[in-house]
């Protein structure tokens, strides 16, 4: 297996409709909305559950940091869980997501504290939203009042287009002895996309990957940085009222121009573009392989 030689950079873009991308446990389960710019917020805790379920249920993976409950149905603690390895490198050996995102646990006589080389920044939307109170009712009833059901209420984004950021660092990985393989970024990448498409539940389903984009540098310590920054999501309509990957269209050229000055530095793009997206550079609607096509690319093939 073939460790990781350079840094890398990742964007990743997933829109949600009609339902709750990452609730704030301490104020209501509220998808949680920057007051000032009224943008949707994702944290980077959120992505990597994603990937770590993904990565567990469906691709075999060993993940550490899951639940994991014993025959009586308890959850198993950090003591009993870290028992179950006999040192630090016998977990990065065989957890997928302590050798990308790391990990921090300390237990009596064990402690484990590892910066992992794969980071995200949390998600934000690239546009405002608008945040929506559901009231419905149940058939279920209360304890209180068996002769009917009894109200049910949540709050839903009709629309968010988030995007988040994410770096590969080989430095972090080689500083803390982690063998992080290029077969564990794809895993990864994988995880984000089709963790994405397949987590489906009450609050979370009607979400859809729209862009992935794994840039590999030839410099070993080099990357651009802030990625997500130079994207726009360009709608006729009022940012509140967008409902639709369709109501807008991604321009590009601020990230055409930032790869094209370090064009030297860019070994190529991995990508993965959903067809219900639309592109454009400058204005100028094109498919993603159209206004790249200066660059080496390679579409991820999952």
């Amino acid at each position: 297996m073939e460790l990781i030689k350079s840094h890398s950079e990742i964007l990743f873009l997933y829109d949600i409709k009609d339902a709750n991308p990452n609730g704030d446990p301490v104020d209501e389960n509220k998808p949680r909305i920057d007051e000032e710019t009224g943008v949707n917020i994702v944290t980077d805790v959120r992505l990597k559950r994603t990937i770590r379920d993904y990565l567990y249920e469906y691709k075999g993976q060993d993940v550490f940091i899951r639940e994991i409950r014993d025959e009586k149905g308890n959850l198993k603690t950090k003591e009993e869980r870290l028992s179950q390895f006999r040192d630090d490198q016998d977990i990065i050996k065989n957890c997928i997501d302590v050798r990308l995102f790391g990990a921090t646990t300390a237990v009596k006589d064990k402690t484990m504290t590892l910066t992992g080389p794969v980071q995200f920044k949390f998600g934000r939307s690239l546009h405002r939203v608008d945040l929506t109170y559901i009231k419905g009712t149940t058939i279920m009833p209360s304890k209180e009042d068996k002769r009917q059901g009894t109200f049910t209420e949540k709050y839903i984004l009709p629309y968010s287009l988030i995007a988040f950021y994410g770096i590969v660092n080989k430095n972090a990985a080689k500083v803390q002895e982690i063998q992080l393989t290029e077969e564990d970024i794809n895993l990864m990448l994988e995880g984000v996309w089709e963790g994405t498409k397949t987590l489906i539940s009450t609050s979370k389903f009607g979400q859809m990957p729209r862009l992935l984009l794994h840039v590999i540098y030839k410099k070993e310590n080099f990357f651009i940085g802030e990625l997500d920054k130079r994207i726009k999501f360009v709608s006729a309509k009022r940012d509140e009222e967008i409902r639709d990957i369709a109501d807008g269209v991604l321009e590009t050229q601020e990230l055409y121009e930032i790869f094209n000055k370090y064009k030297d530095n860019v070994e190529k793009i991995q990508y993965k573009v959903d067809e219900r997206i639309k592109i454009s550079l400058g204005g100028k609607e094109n498919k993603f392989e159209e206004v790249f096509k200066e660059f080496k690319l390679e579409e991820l093939q999952f």
